[in-house]
Order: C-alpha cells, then structure tokens, then sequence
C-alpha cells in the first residue's frame, strides 16, 4: 500500500469532489459548458495538470518501495521532469486532455487502494468509479480527441448537461452517504 487512505477517507473525498463538480456544471449550465469546450485545447490548463502530474509522480517514484527496480529510481527521478519539459515543448495538441487522462490514472490508484482487501459490497460504487475513471484516463491519453467528441456530446443540449451534472452529483451523495455509514 501506497497511500494509506481508509475507504472512508477515499469515498469521502471523491464524493465531495463529484457533488462539487456537479453542482457546478448545474449551477453555471451556459458558463461551464463554454469552458469545457475551450478545454481540450487550453495550453494554460494543460500546463498546470501536467505539473500536477509531475509532482505526484515524482514524489511516487521517490516514495514507493520498488523492490528489485530499485536500482532505477534515479533514472526515474530524471526522467520525468525531462519527459514534463520535452511534452510541453512537442506536445501541443490537446495537451490538457493528455495531462487529465495521467491525472485520472493517478488518482483512480488510491481510490482502489483504499478498497483493496475490503469485504464490504458497497466497497464496488468507490471501485467501479475509480475503473471507469482508469477506462477514461486510458482513452484520453491515447486518443485525446475523444473528449472533445464527449465535451460535444453532452453540451449539445442542456437536458444532457444537466442530467450528467445531477448524475454527477447524486454519485458523490451517494459516495458521502457510504463513507458514514458503510465504510
């Protein structure tokens, strides 16, 4: 174990961060809709999540205990500041999407460590989740254009919208509610 978070802890903070995020892509339809659409191809955007990345990864491979690859955390540690250098010098299109779907691998990681050996059923609403969060941050490194065609989609109208921001939003009430009295 990595992180050290409980199931509590992990379906706690996921479940505010979906009721935030929900809450406002509902509260600020038109707003949050123009910005999601500029999103895919914000240069700034992609440059923040991509530092983010970058801390979180470096601390991880300075961090973690990696056995018989021990002898390659230095080449890691070199490694990954130059990889964050030469992606914003060469990666230019959809940058941001790129350094999302690495942010969504990276924290779909503790979610499923914190439900690792855990029996109980409602521990699969925090697992599945974090799984889908592995699917998306999978496609979106490697075909980034999907998320605009997914931006697009669900902006088309505000029904869409609004029913995957309540979507959104019930999904964390439901993950606060299983933090206080399942986990």
């Amino acid at each position: 174990m990595i992180y050290h978070f409980s199931l509590q802890l992990a379906g706690l903070v996921a479940g505010l961060i979906l009721c935030l995020l929900g809450a406002v892509g509902f509260a600020l339809n038109g707003s949050a809709r123009s910005f999601m659409s500029r999103f895919p191809r914000s240069r700034t955007a992609g440059i923040v999540i991509l530092a983010v990345d970058l801390v979180w990864s470096f601390w991880l491979v300075s961090t973690m205990e990696m056995g018989e690859f021990s002898a390659f955390r230095r080449p890691f540690l070199v490694i990954l500041p130059v990889g964050f250098f030469l992606a914003l010098r060469f990666v230019d299109e959809f940058l941001a999407v790129r350094a999302l779907g690495i942010l969504a691998l990276l924290v779909a990681e503790p979610m499923l460590d914190a439900a690792f050996f855990r029996y109980e059923t409602s521990r699969l609403v925090l697992t599945v989740f974090a799984y889908v969060l592995v699917v998306l941050g999978l496609t979106w490194v490697m075909v980034p254009y999907k998320l605009r065609d997914q931006i697009t989609w669900f902006s088309k109208t505000t029904t869409r919208w609004r029913g995957v921001s309540v979507f959104g939003f019930v999904y964390g009430v439901a993950l606060i509610a299983l933090a206080f009295t399942r986990y």
